[in-house]
């Protein structure tokens, strides 16, 4: 019986191999997604900033952001000195040490970027701005004004924690960076390249457009890896500069020595020779 059904269908089969084909072209094609992504794109990647846009100078978001980057440089300053003069001003092996100056810092960034990075884009550094710019993801106007905000927002900051603790920043350096002992020049200069590397390496990787479109939950992260990188890096190399890697933080604690040592210095001479000539 089984064979004579077969038989049957067999006989038939030239009639409904038309009305088949017939209904698989009216489904539609199957594409995998694979396929999908590299025959097109998934993300979009924004036009380059133009080299010269005057433009943002007459927007108030554009103030917006360099205030937004003066005010987050001077907090992480303040934060740095006085946790680094904390930490010289207790016995040895009483303080925080270089790990908990490290986890500072690299929490602090980590908080600034969260709270900056709608605004200014949570830059905080001149090293990263200037990054950003050569990758034309900035235009020239901002990218200068970031990096003037930057700098005084530093040196702000610094003579914050100068007014605060005046007398431990005085005798103990207020977190200058220096080439510790044993290390040379040339290592200390390349630890600081190096570092500075890993910083900006990683804004551009937590940034990039890919990421963004195919991971949606790394714009809420990007932060995260930000101040970690920060953090990792001044583990690295706290015990051979200090530990640099922005050149607003290098810039407004060398500033605040300058005033103390040159300037006073130099107040002190003339007030003196002014008194001597006085007195004869």
């Amino acid at each position: 019986m089984q064979c004579i059904y077969l038989k049957h269908i067999y006989s038939h089969l030239p009639l409904l191999l038309p009305i088949i084909a017939f209904e698989s072209s009216l489904q539609p094609e199957f594409v995998h997604p694979m396929d999908e992504v590299q025959g097109k794109k998934d993300y979009v990647d924004p036009p380059p900033a133009p080299l010269l846009d005057m433009e943002e100078l007459k927007s108030w978001s554009f103030h917006r952001a360099v205030l937004a980057e003066f005010v987050a440089t001077l907090l992480f300053l303040y934060v740095l000195v006085a946790t680094v003069i904390g930490h010289q001003r207790q016995p040895a092996c009483q303080g925080v040490g270089p790990l908990g100056i490290a986890w500072a810092v690299g929490g602090m960034i980590f908080v600034l970027v969260y709270c900056t990075a709608g605004i200014s884009g949570g830059h905080i550094n001149p090293a990263v701005t200037l990054g950003l710019f050569v990758a034309r993801k900035v235009s020239l106007v901002r990218a200068v004004a970031y990096m003037v905000a930057q700098c005084l927002g530093a040196i702000f900051g610094a003579g914050l924690a100068k007014s605060v603790m005046k007398h431990y920043y005085n005798t103990l350096g207020g977190a200058t960076n220096i080439v510790v002992a044993g290390n040379s020049k040339g290592a200390a200069l390349g630890a600081e390249i190096i570092g500075t590397f890993v910083l900006v390496y990683t804004v551009f990787s937590a940034t990039d457009p890919k990421r963004n479109a195919r991971d949606s939950h790394v714009p809420v992260l990007a932060p995260l890896p930000i101040g970690f990188a920060v953090f990792v890096v001044h583990l690295a190399t706290i015990p051979i500069t200090g530990t640099g890697i922005n050149p607003a933080r290098s810039l407004a604690v060398m500033a605040a020595a300058y005033h103390q040592y040159v300037l006073r210095a130099e107040a002190m001479k003339a007030l003196k020779s002014f008194r001597s000539n006085s007195t004869s």
